[in-house]
């Protein structure tokens, strides 16, 4: 059966799962756009051919709402949306920290809500996207949640419980590498390099370290080893990450994004 498909508050992330279903053969007359300025709903069905619509006619019309607006924004949304989302429409929310007990008490009993953490590669089809169930999401929604993100990136399922830990490592996981990466570019001006070569130089490194890491099945710490000779320049480098306290450093950080994330569930801003 066909299903139709609406994304709710269709913002960068919106689009690039609106390109991703389109892309993996769904019908631009099944897919329903929302979007906040009349200016960006036009700009959405001229790129892709698809019907922008209110909210109340995507909650009435889809038989899947993705709910892509922002944590602070969710609860008018759900004022908005709640009378007219019927029980077996499959809801799924991409904000951080709201978890799925949160949208079933204010949608309709029995409602199947999924939440799912993805992260900003999305945009160029490299996301990781942790998937979690509500209360009566079975595995049918899930499926369905899976093939709607997986063209976008890969996809995991986990159980709700360790969302908090997926959106300190996974979702702002980026944003660590981009931190490392201007640091390192930085080292490389200190060295004498121009920013440019330093800046080629290092995003090559981490493409190629990240692709060995992804398709050797080696543990990191091999894979760094396979770096390190003995009294060579790479163990010097490590000696002084260890003697900074970086691995602590990163366990400190990654603990605080947890942190914050949990106090954004608990209605924290």
């Amino acid at each position: 059966m066909t299903r139709r498909v609406a994304v709710l508050g269709t913002g960068k992330i919106g689009e690039a799962l609106l390109s991703g279903m389109l892309r993996a053969g769904k019908d631009p007359a099944d897919l329903l756009v929302t979007a906040r300025r009349p200016e960006r709903a036009a700009e959405l069905r001229r790129r892709h051919g698809v019907e922008a619509v209110s909210n109340r006619e995507a909650a009435k019309a889809a038989d899947t709402l993705i709910l892509t607006v922002k944590p602070q924004d969710m609860g008018a949304l759900l004022e908005e949306l709640a009378p007219h989302v019927p029980a077996e429409t499959l809801v799924i929310s991409g904000a951080a920290g709201v978890p799925t007990e949160w949208f079933e008490e204010r949608l309709a009993p029995g409602t199947p809500v999924v939440r799912v953490m993805t992260n900003t590669p999305v945009l160029v089809d490299q996301a990781m996207s942790a998937i979690s169930a509500g209360a009566h999401a079975g595995p049918e929604h899930i499926a369905r949640t899976e093939e709607i993100f997986s063209p976008v990136g890969k996809t995991i399922v986990v159980p709700e419980s360790q969302q908090d830990a997926v959106t300190a490592l996974s979702g702002s996981g980026p944003a660590y590498f981009y931190f490392l990466v201007e640091a390192m570019t930085d080292a490389g001006i200190l060295l004498g390099l121009p920013r440019s070569t330093a800046h080629d130089l290092i995003v090559q490194a981490a493409v190629g370290a990240s692709v060995m890491l992804r398709d050797s099945g080696e543990h990191p710490v091999k894979l760094r080893e396979a770096v390190t000779s003995p009294a060579g320049t790479t163990i010097s480098a490590i000696r002084e990450l260890e003697n900074h306290g970086v691995r602590a450093a990163l366990l400190a950080a990654l603990e605080a994004a947890r942190d914050r994330s949990r106090e954004l569930a608990s209605g924290g801003r």
